[in-house]
């Protein structure tokens, strides 16, 4: 079976009914968020070509392509500043332009930069992280080199598929780095959001979207602040809000915020957990792709939406040692393409296992298919 030539599908109707009218001029826009894009030494150690002096992460994002490619806009949250040689890994990050690169190659066309991690390498690293974007052409949003910058781009409008959809972006904090001027970064403040999404409103947004780094480190469950903050994005009128940092996944909650319109659903994505990362231990070792479709027909409503487990292998496959992030399903559908060891195969069943009993309000009954070109 050729892996290129491959299509994965995930689908499960809607919770919120079909409304769809003959009369009514229908678009659709289908969005997926990932989690935490971790330059670990190991990481990019394994994904070095010392022929070519660069770092080349097909190899890791092979399985997930197509999947990635069914969607109009997809999103992932890149949590290490790009400020150049030397390299390093945790505690304050330094990763190669080309970690960007790969992620663009994989089909992201967004990245966020509002995270914890985006100040470890100073002034210097997020204003070079922000050209390193600009230059391979990925459209970026969550840190800025002025307050100038941000009032000209922020917040994120991105037209497609006939919607205007409003990008928001905020971190908790930057592991106690203060951003010198000019630079700007978005920081968890009711204040400054609830005046985003105003001016979101007036830039006509169809859809407003809260991507927040927030939360618990390793902790499975929602804290009390993710769960107010939350209800207060929902409030403002937010038509969904996905998070990240706590580096495993976390519930996916429903709310309802117009109680004389059932169809009018809110998901809050609490965590998606890791991305790419060389985060080993149970819980870490994977996280979300997370999809969801919006309609208009005579309003805009939630149609669809899913969530793909991905377990990142960290080893040799067909002879190649890497970093390999795995759909699980793809896996199951496919094991001969995955050689890989009982005990690897023990750990990926156990993480979707725990993904599955952790996400159990999400039906499970969606399709699974491969579909040939």
């Amino acid at each position: 079976m050729e892996v290129g030539r491959i299509y994965i599908v995930l689908f499960f109707f809607a919770l919120t009914g079909n409304i769809q009218s003959q009369s009514c001029d229908t678009s659709e826009v289908r969005i997926i968020f990932v989690g935490d894009v971790l330059g670990h030494m190991p990481v990019l150690k394994a994904s070095y070509d010392s022929g070519h002096d660069i770092y080349n992460f097909d190899a890791c994002y092979q399985y997930l392509k197509p999947f990635i490619s069914h969607a109009d806009i997809a999103i992932a949250n890149l949590e290490v500043p790009l400020a150049g040689k030397p390299y390093s890994g945790y505690p304050q990050f330094s990763s190669p332009d080309d970690l960007a690169a790969g992620v663009k190659n994989a089909g992201f066309n967004i990245l966020i930069t509002a995270n914890n991690h985006c100040l470890d390498k100073g002034k210097k690293g997020l204003t070079g992280t922000l050209n390193a974007l600009d230059s391979i052409k990925i459209v970026h949003t969550g840190s800025f080199r002025n307050q100038a910058e941000r009032d000209s781009v922020y917040p994120l409008i991105i037209e497609k598929n006939k919607f205007r959809i409003a990008l928001l972006n905020y971190t908790y904090g930057t592991n106690g780095f203060i951003p010198d001027e000019p630079v700007k970064i978005n920081y968890i403040d009711t204040s400054q959001i609830k005046a985003d999404i105003l001016t979101a409103k007036k830039k006509n947004a169809d859809i407003i979207i809260a991507t927040m780094h927030w939360g618990t480190e390793y902790e499975r469950s929602a804290n009390e602040d993710q769960k107010k903050m939350a209800a207060f994005l929902v409030k403002q009128g937010c038509y969904l809000v996905v998070g990240s940092h706590p580096h495993v996944i976390q519930p996916i909650e429903i709310f309802y915020p117009d109680t004389l319109d059932s169809t009018r659903i809110v998901p809050v994505v609490y965590s998606v957990g890791n991305f790419i990362s060389n985060q080993r231990d149970r819980y870490r070792d994977g996280g979300l792709a997370f999809e969801i479709s919006f309609e208009r027909t005579n309003k805009i409503i939630v149609k669809d939406f899913n969530y793909l487990p991905i377990w990142v292998l960290k080893g040799v496959l067909h002879n190649k040692y890497n970093y390999y992030l795995i759909p699980v399903p793809y896996y199951h559908e496919n094991p001969e393409i995955f050689p890989i060891s009982s005990e690897d195969r023990t750990k990926l069943e156990q993480f979707n296992d725990d993904t599955r009993k952790l996400l159990n309000n999400i039906p499970e009954n969606f399709f699974y298919t491969t579909v040939k070109e």
